[in-house]
């Protein structure tokens, strides 16, 4: 059977599908699409349908496939989805506007504790912050790679012990 055959039985089958579709998804619009998404991976995946088997049941199982992925799709979006209702104190909290001054003296830690490592160590430190790779730092600086990978991990060894009083 050669794809517009196939087709043409495919949308015999509509109205059968529409009917499930409906008791899948209660909606009729919702319905219609989901019947249109089966009737299109039907089409797409013609040639793994065997002649003489039960073309309902594979469109069936096709849709009911569908209508799974679709909802667990959805309810992963939900979860990542909140409602002003739904937003916690702690949610809150990691939303809300920082004090500006507190942001100015932290800034002002960074720039001294950059400043008190060595340069062969905060210069490639830097690159690797704004985004470089290392085999990139390295040719950049004319270092083998190893050796950019210490002095980054050494910048932040200081980094970490300058800035000890930002740990929570």
């Amino acid at each position: 059977m050669n794809q517009t055959e196939f087709t043409l039985i495919l949308s015999e089958h509509s109205e059968f599908l529409l009917s499930h579709a409906l008791k899948f998804t209660n909606d009729e619009d919702d319905a219609k699409d989901l019947m249109q998404e089966t009737l299109i991976k039907g089409m797409r995946f013609a040639e793994k349908f065997d002649e003489g088997t039960n073309l309902k049941g594979w469109l069936y199982v096709i849709m009911k496939n569908t209508f799974i992925n679709d909802f667990r799709k959805n309810t992963k979006k939900k979860e990542l989805i909140t409602t002003d209702d739904e937003i916690s104190s702690a949610q809150l909290k990691t939303s809300a506007t920082v004090n500006t001054s507190t942001t100015t003296f932290a800034m002002e830690d960074i720039s001294k504790a950059m400043d008190s490592i060595k340069p062969e160590y905060s210069i490639p430190f830097q690159l690797h912050f704004e985004g470089y790779k290392y085999e990139e730092i390295a040719e950049q600086l004319d270092i083998p790679v190893g050796t950019v990978k210490t002095h980054i991990n050494q910048a932040r060894l200081g980094l970490k012990k300058y800035l000890t009083m930002y740990r929570p």
